[in-house]
């Protein structure tokens, strides 16, 4: 039977309205899960301290509890403990609670727990996995990629050029370093290759910028004054309601880069942005770079702008080594973080 085209859009509409409903009845189902196990946790916290009971008692309740539910998994000594950690670890901290928690997966819980050690940490995978609904695979491939290391640890100038909200939450969307092992690229490229590869992986590379991204086009296309300039990459970025212009390089990072983005940048919010948009936003991608360098590139810099580095191994060459940061830097940016997460973070 052939449909028109007002009974394929009411059709499309109901299932939409199927899958949606679907999803919010799944997640309902998960945070009682992950509640119930919560609980179930802190008793056996609570009564392992009120009456000095050993280890033996979680195999004790496992054992019975599998007894009286039958066919219904999830109550096996092995993860009892990992409730008993769930509630352990999280009880006592300022940044998550309960609530929280319930929001994203068992499965996902349990691999943050094992994988990530501070609680900051726990606390960004935790509001990534719900925020970009991560896949176990997705989270797992974030963890292991160091997706929070190099976010915290990313340079950048928003900090005096965007107002204090919209700089807090930029400064999650540029990464210090990128992995783009997808792209296939032999050592040495250059910058074509690099952006056509990037073009035929772009679902892969949007991923691996973080979510949120929207590709409009590369090569792009802005006029002043009878001559043309081309941003490499423009994308939008949803959340922050803003024009991202990508600038690829593959040679180590100038400080004349950073005067050529501020240029498109200026372009870009006179004659591309729309009325109701933020400023555009800037992020160079070179091969390496030096961070002293790259601090007082931007210091001056009008337009908000990011530098990040790309690598297509996920191998570190020991000649790159001398641009990551020490540790004296890696704590003071943890240390300034911690205080918007503590703002953004729900209180229960």
């Amino acid at each position: 039977m052939q449909l028109e085209s007002s009974q394929i859009i009411f059709i499309s509409e109901m299932k939409k309205q199927i899958k949606a409903a679907q999803y919010r009845a799944l997640q309902k189902v998960n945070a009682e899960q992950v509640m119930l196990y919560w609980n179930i946790g802190k008793a056996i916290v609570e009564r392992q301290q009120e009456f000095g009971w050993g280890k033996s008692i979680v195999e004790l309740l496992a054992i019975e509890l599998q007894k009286e539910f039958v066919g219904i998994q999830g109550f096996s000594a092995r993860n009892l403990w990992r409730m008993r950690t769930l509630y352990e670890e999280y009880h006592v901290s300022d940044l998550i609670l309960p609530p929280l928690v319930a929001e994203i997966p068992w499965t996902h819980n349990i691999l943050i727990i094992e994988k990530c050690k501070d609680e900051h940490e726990r606390f960004f995978y935790i509001n990534r996995t719900k925020k970009f609904s991560w896949s176990k695979t997705m989270l797992i491939n974030a963890i292991d990629a160091q997706h929070y290391q190099k976010t915290i640890l990313n340079q950048t100038n928003f900090d005096t050029t965007l107002a204090l909200e919209e700089a807090n939450d930029a400064n999650f969307i540029v990464k210090d370093e990128y992995l783009f092992d997808f792209l296939n690229l032999s050592e040495p490229h250059s910058e074509s290759q690099l952006e056509q590869a990037i073009l035929t992986n772009i679902r892969n590379f949007l991923t691996a910028l973080g979510g949120d991204f929207s590709f409009i086009g590369n090569q792009f296309s802005v006029k002043v004054e009878n001559k043309n300039y081309e941003v490499d990459l423009l994308l939008f970025h949803r959340e922050l309601q803003c024009l991202v212009a990508i600038d690829l390089k593959i040679d180590e990072f100038n400080p004349d880069f950073a005067g050529k983005m501020n240029f498109y940048l200026s372009i870009l919010n006179s004659k591309v942005k729309k009325e109701h948009e933020r400023p555009s936003i800037g992020i160079i991608i070179c091969k390496s770079k030096n961070r002293t360098i790259v601090e007082f590139a931007l210091q001056d810099v009008n337009k908000p702008i990011g530098l990040a580095t790309y690598s297509t191994s996920p191998n570190l060459p020991v000649d790159m080594q001398q641009f990551f940061p020490t540790n004296e830097e890696f704590v003071e940016k943890v240390e300034s973080i911690t205080q918007y997460i503590n703002e953004k973070s729900p209180k229960f």
